[in-house]
């Protein structure tokens, strides 16, 4: 397995708990991949670069994980499925 850390943009405007019951959801989705999830460090709101869906703030969460390569894709594919990210980024570390 390989170390991965994932970057998500929430919408500024959603509440602790949904953004906390959304992370619930993500950590799921790696464990049912055959991933272990190990840190989620919740960075809070944060101005965004540009503008995305007229928003200038988001909520920033990191979360580090182990996973198989050949799964993030089948993460990823779920998370572009999810409304309630506005962006995500998933690297190598």
């Amino acid at each position: 397995m390989r170390d991965y850390e994932l970057i998500l943009i929430f919408n500024s405007e959603m509440e602790e708990e949904t953004i906390g019951t959304s992370l619930e959801k993500i950590e799921g989705l790696v464990t049912q991949y055959g991933g272990v999830a190990s840190n989620v460090d919740h960075w809070g709101k944060r101005r965004l670069a540009y503008p995305i869906k007229k928003l200038m703030e988001g909520n920033y969460v990191l979360v580090q994980f182990q996973m198989e390569p050949q799964q993030v894709s089948e993460l990823e594919m779920k998370m572009k499925q999810n409304d309630e990210i506005l962006r995500f980024l998933v690297v190598k570390s």
